[in-house]
């Protein structure tokens, strides 16, 4: 290990996700085992233009390990988009005698990394963290895997008073331009259809899911659409749409909204943010930097900040194609 980092800055930025706290222990407590000084900056790149920092040991990190959130709070920064604001963090960060910073968070966060270190020539490393899974060169990102849970436990209890009511429910999740969330939540809470992005099902094809599912004697169904579907402008004008169609249905919309970010990170992603962060600053000692930590085929891999930018994962096809099965 290369000993010319001697201190370490870490943020979250963007939208909070479960796992975003382990990760913030695991990059603390590497730095302890290495003897390197960790820092936290709070509130994202708005806290490291204004050195808002806080040095952190082993046991600044007690007991966060299970819970959701950031404890370094997360801001949305527009001065950091300027030169002279990134001037500002450079300045905070080098008075501090920071030699390298972690950035967790999803791809705009890791946008605002790379040009921050190509202008400054300072080591990035960059940490996964978004419930939408829509980081390239990595299976999964921070978040994603408790969100799944927590949308799974949501709509079962909605299908409760589908069930009993003999009512279809209409169900947005997150995923303004990803549907990770929508098709495997949807396949694993058993829904009837699932619309995401990715895939324009269309309205009327819709209908005819609706009317077949009708007719093979479901007395309730589940749809859940993902908030970036284009089936229809919303999930309210859809509601309206079926009502106009198949005024037979009884429909309802639930959108589950907020609620997925939050809660207690699922095992797996507790177990990914430490492996995670353990990643990210050994590669830094080594030298490395404009590289994201994730992983892939249950390997910790290192991806290019560009690559996982700019890279687009596409659907699972085989997912597809056993929701149109499962929903027989």
């Amino acid at each position: 290990m290369s000993k010319t980092i001697t201190k370490i800055a870490v943020l979250t930025s963007g939208g909070d996700a479960p796992g975003m706290n382990a990760a913030i222990r695991s990059v603390v407590r590497t730095c302890a085992f290495h003897n390197i000084e960790c820092v936290g900056i709070y509130r994202g790149y708005q806290g490291m233009i204004e050195g808002d920092f806080k040095e952190m040991g082993p046991r600044s990190v007690n007991n966060i390990i299970n819970k959701g959130g950031t404890i370094l709070k997360s801001a949305r920064s527009k001065e950091f988009q300027t030169q002279e604001g990134r001037e500002k963090a450079y300045q905070h960060l080098k008075n501090a005698n920071i030699k390298a910073l972690i950035v967790i968070g999803g791809d705009g966060s890791f946008t605002g990394a790379e040009i921050f270190s190509k202008e400054y020539d300072f080591p990035v490393m960059g940490i996964p963290g978004t419930i939408d899974n829509d980081i390239f060169g990595t299976s999964h990102t921070l978040g994603y895997d408790t969100a799944l849970n927590t949308v799974i436990e949501c709509i079962d209890k909605i299908r409760d008073t589908a069930s009993s009511h003999n009512r279809l429910f209409l169900v947005e999740v997150m995923g303004r331009d990803a549907g990770h969330i929508a098709l495997n939540a949807g396949i694993g809470a058993g829904a009837e259809e699932i619309l995401i992005p990715e895939e324009n099902l269309g309205l009327e094809r819709l209908l005819e899911s609706l009317q077949k599912s009708k007719a093979s004697g479901k007395s309730s169904s589940i749809v859940v659409v993902a908030e970036g579907d284009n089936t229809g402008k919303n999930v309210f004008e859809l509601k309206e749409y079926i009502e106009k169609h198949l005024p037979e249905y009884d429909t309802r919309v639930s959108v589950l909204g907020h609620m997925q970010r939050g809660g207690s990170p699922s095992c797996f992603d507790r177990v990914l943010a430490s492996r995670l962060g353990v990643k990210a600053v050994e590669s830094l000692l080594e030298g490395k930097s404009n590289f994201m930590a994730g992983i892939d085929k249950d390997e910790i891999v290192l991806v290019p900040l560009q690559q996982a930018i700019k890279g687009h994962y596409p659907i699972n096809t085989e997912l597809l194609r056993v929701s149109d099965i499962m929903s027989t």
